[in-house]
């Protein structure tokens, strides 16, 4: 049987897990181009699969039809909005996550940001590499309310995080919020309104659905505070770039820190990317040594449960 993996990471921490496989009898074909693979490519690797860790190639429906062999995908991450998983429901293809194996990683990834945010750190480092010696004037994230959009793992580590600097936390899950659960990470229980209205900062913690795309638009950020800031390290296509974008230049909103795009990369004149109070990091937040090894190992011990190993 074979195993197909096309995450680059996989071939720096996940070599391990590849012996482990192959040891158990799997062929297994993983990238080691430093490339990502193009669809042809991706195909013709892929047509005689038994299994694949996937992550961010093309696995909708008239892709998956013409992979006969498939038995099991799992994301190399947790959003799985590059799958046809009803699809794979009704055939009997076997879907997994790894959740949970970069949780940490993109919860610093977002303190980071807003970090970058509240400390002016992006403008006045390109300032002295460019031999100025300015001096701007930043704010304390103390003090200060984060609301959560969104707590699951990632938003539950990320509200211990910020408890632990001294803002005051807000969380709001579609699912609901525990008290006790959200006592034990430093957050108050509120609505998506008392977040939007209220906190400086709004992370937002959500997969990519029918019901959360474009949670966040402009009847949102009219009603947020002007010195507030989106946090979305999350999916791209959460929050209304286009909205966001005018609600930027108006000044409605102070400023928006992105780890996640609705297309990635953006279009080189995409309008977002000439504005000083917008940042964006190339989808990295789950991207650590640490996470990397976790999520091969995860993903393998997924592939070989379903190949029956």
């Amino acid at each position: 049987m074979k195993v197909l993996i096309t995450p680059r990471g996989f071939a720096t921490y996940g070599l391990e897990q590849v012996e482990r496989m192959r040891a158990l009898g799997l062929e297994v074909d993983y990238n080691d181009t430093g490339l990502s693979y193009d669809a042809e490519t991706f195909l013709a690797k892929a047509k005689d699969a038994d299994a694949i860790i996937v992550g961010v190639d093309d696995m909708s429906d008239p892709v998956l039809e013409q992979l006969p062999r498939l038995k099991a995908v799992c994301k190399f991450g947790v959003g799985t909005d590059n799958i046809g998983v009803s699809w794979c429901e009704e055939h009997g293809v076997a879907v997994g996550r790894t959740v949970g194996s970069n949780s940490l990683s993109v919860a610093e990834h977002a303190l980071a940001l807003m970090f970058c945010d509240a400390k002016l750190l992006y403008p006045y480092l390109r300032d002295i590499k460019a031999g100025g010696w300015n001096k701007g004037t930043g704010i304390e994230l103390a003090g200060k309310t984060i609301g959560i959009v969104g707590f699951g793992a990632i938003g539950r580590l990320l509200a211990g995080l910020c408890h632990g600097i001294g803002m005051r936390v807000l969380a709001y899950d579609v699912m609901g919020v525990d008290e006790a659960q959200a006592a034990e990470h430093g957050a108050e229980v509120a609505t998506f309104d008392e977040i939007i209205e209220g906190s400086d900062y709004v992370s937002v913690h959500v997969p990519l659905l029918d019901s959360t795309r474009n949670l966040i638009a402009a009847d949102e950020m009219r009603r947020m505070r002007d010195t507030a800031c989106i946090v979305n390290c999350a999916r791209g296509g959460v929050v209304n770039e286009d909205d966001l974008y005018e609600a930027l230049v108006s000044g409605t909103i102070r400023s928006a820190v992105f780890d996640t795009f609705s297309t990635e990369p953006p279009a080189e004149d995409c309008p977002l990317l000439g504005l000083d109070n917008f940042l964006l990091t190339p989808h990295m937040g789950a991207r650590t040594q640490e996470a990397e090894t976790r999520t091969c190992r995860i993903s393998t011990d997924f592939v070989i449960e379903h190949l029956g190993l």
